[in-house]
């Protein structure tokens, strides 16, 4: 057995810290008012914390199960559901075309910045785009995390470089109601990208790195490609369970319903100037295009070899060739 590293975890808050932190939700003056309530909120929120609630509501996993008997999160079990729904609808000859379209950005105008975003301009147009080709369009803007209550990306804890089977698909880390983080956009991002056909990401660079919304949900996503579907081979999160599974050389399959593919457009292209009454080829802003295969059969989990390359190489698609009225120079990559 690989031996389970610790020591970086700081001591726990005391009482006296934890209340600092809780209160700080409250610093508005208008919740004077209702202290005594609050005390009594932070007083059940402390007792979460000390008796680690992180999923205070729960029910036997049941059949399909490795142990049926284990308690499992109720939200992780709903999640779960939908995702299969949407799996199952997938896979109907009577679903229509689906297109995920993602706006990365974390600039919109409900915020701080004021203005929309030439990523959010890019957004329309391919919505525009696929929604004339008669694919329905699922526009999944990001920066509403910085613009809207309640709507968090929380961070990858990175388990799989514990043990892969520790990653479970859906993600088992979040909701940690005993650490206050009920609110998780993840489990309905996940339905979202189950229940594409393709996906369409369009982002722009941001201190040459992608903006942090977007980086959050694609560490996000390592759960949804060789993650554990059965949380309750590693009864919950218990590393020595997970290790013990990976050294045996234990497999999961992948699991896309079937093999997406995704376009990246980067926001900071000459074409972001570019209308259907300057280009005579539409909009056709993104460059590159990267098909990806994902056969259910192959076995992409960092544990085992693939018994097939998981993706293709990058390969060009047509791009707009002629002089743009607005911008008079070729599109091109800045």
């Amino acid at each position: 057995m690989t031996t389970i590293r610790k020591g970086q975890a700081p001591a726990p808050l005391t009482r006296a810290e934890f209340h600092e932190r809780f209160a700080t939700c409250f610093y508005d003056p208008a919740f004077a008012v209702e202290a005594d309530a609050i005390a009594r909120l932070e007083a059940i929120a402390w007792d979460a914390l000390q008796e680690g609630r992180k999923a205070p509501v729960t029910r036997k996993a049941g059949r399909g199960f490795a142990d049926a008997g284990y308690e499992v999160s109720v939200q992780w079990l709903d999640t779960r559901q939908r995702l299969k729904a949407a799996e199952k609808r997938w896979h109907q000859a009577a679903t229509k075309s689906r297109i995920l379209i993602i706006c990365g950005s974390a600039r919109n105008d409900g915020t701080c910045p004021g203005e929309i975003s030439k990523t959010w301009r890019f957004t329309e147009m391919a919505q525009h785009v696929v929604q004339g080709l008669g694919v329905e369009a699922d526009v999944l803007d990001l920066s509403l995390v910085t613009s809207e209550y309640g709507r968090t990306i929380h961070p990858c804890k990175g388990c799989v470089s514990s043990a892969m089977p520790l990653c479970h698909w859906p993600c088992s880390c979040y909701p940690n109601h005993a650490l206050g983080q009920a609110d998780d956009w993840m489990a309905e991002i996940y339905e979202r990208w189950v229940a594409a056909h393709g996906v369409i990401i369009m982002a722009p660079t941001y201190w040459y790195q992608s903006p942090s919304p977007l980086k959050l949900m694609i560490d996000r996503m390592v759960c949804a490609d060789g993650g554990n579907p059965d949380p309750t081979t590693t009864h919950g999160k218990k590393v020595a369970e997970a290790k013990a599974i990976e050294q045996k050389a234990g497999t999961f399959r992948s699991t896309w319903p079937a093999a997406p593919t995704a376009w990246w457009c980067t926001a900071t292209w000459r074409a972001s100037r570019c209308t259907a009454a300057t280009c005579a080829t539409g909009w056709s802003g993104w460059g590159w295009s990267m098909p990806v295969r994902l056969p259910s059969s192959t076995a992409t989990s960092a544990i085992t070899s693939p018994t097939t390359t998981a993706t293709t190489r990058w390969t060009r698609t047509p791009r707009c060739r002629k002089r743009c009225a607005t911008s008079r120079a070729r599109w091109r990559r800045r």
